[in-house]
């Protein structure tokens, strides 16, 4: 099995004041990567930040961070180029925006960023499996896109268990919700990445949190390899 445990905390939870220090403070407490927000206001109500607040950060004391790009925009295609410039290292697209999945997935490879498809609740699970092949990572969203603070939707977790039945390889993200309460249900269903805003941020010891989750994802694994 190729994939591996890894946590990202989404750093819209943290004060946007600070964001680049809050950026450091993450990885310094072990985070894998760093998940990054963006929403257009129009396929999402929400409006958060674009390709220059990234390129900032990027030039700023994260250099070495793998920012992992949530792009809750109604046209992807349009961002992939600056996106690549400003130095995000993964660009995941909803399904549900764009009509061309193929093109756009090529497109954002000859970017030289890893691909990432993301679904909202409502969307089929089987959607995804065309591009399943062809994509880095499948991020099954376990809240409706756009705000924080909602409530894990436990009933997504069979779609998180048909991918990882059908395609064992595939790194399989969910966001939403999750935390030390939710994180067992994500680790047996099968998810692998794990995005965590405010359980990880808002915690006074984020560091133990972080480990916490990356543990009961990596035994979940190790259970699965030998259950096999």
């Amino acid at each position: 099995m190729a994939y591996s445990a890894k946590i990202g905390p989404s750093i819209l939870s943290s004060d946007l004041s600070c964001l680049g220090s809050e950026c450091v403070r993450m990885m310094e407490c072990g985070a894998d990567y760093l998940h990054l927000d963006v929403m257009d206001g129009h396929f999402v109500p929400n409006i958060t930040f674009g390709h220059p607040m990234v390129e900032s950060l990027r030039k700023s004391s994260v250099q070495e961070a793998f920012f992992d790009m949530h792009m809750m925009v109604s046209r992807p295609e349009q961002w992939v180029k600056p996106m690549a410039a400003a130095g995000a290292n993964q660009y995941t697209f909803h399904l549900e925006a764009t009509s061309n999945a193929g093109n756009l997935i090529k497109e954002i490879r000859e970017s030289g960023m890893k691909v990432g498809v993301a679904i909202k609740p409502g969307t089929a699970v089987e959607e995804l499996a065309p591009w399943a092949n062809q994509i880095d990572m499948a991020l099954v969203m376990t809240v409706e896109p756009g705000f924080g603070g909602q409530k894990f939707m436990e009933d997504m977790m069979p779609k998180v268990s048909w991918l990882r039945s059908q395609f064992p390889s595939l790194d399989i993200e969910v966001d939403g919700g999750v935390g030390p309460d939710t994180i067992h249900k994500c680790a047996e269903a099968g998810a692998n990445m794990i995005v965590s805003g405010s359980a990880v941020i808002g915690n006074d010891d984020p560091r133990s949190v972080i480990a916490l989750l990356r543990t009961v994802v990596a035994e979940a694994i190790q259970k699965r390899s030998l259950d096999r």
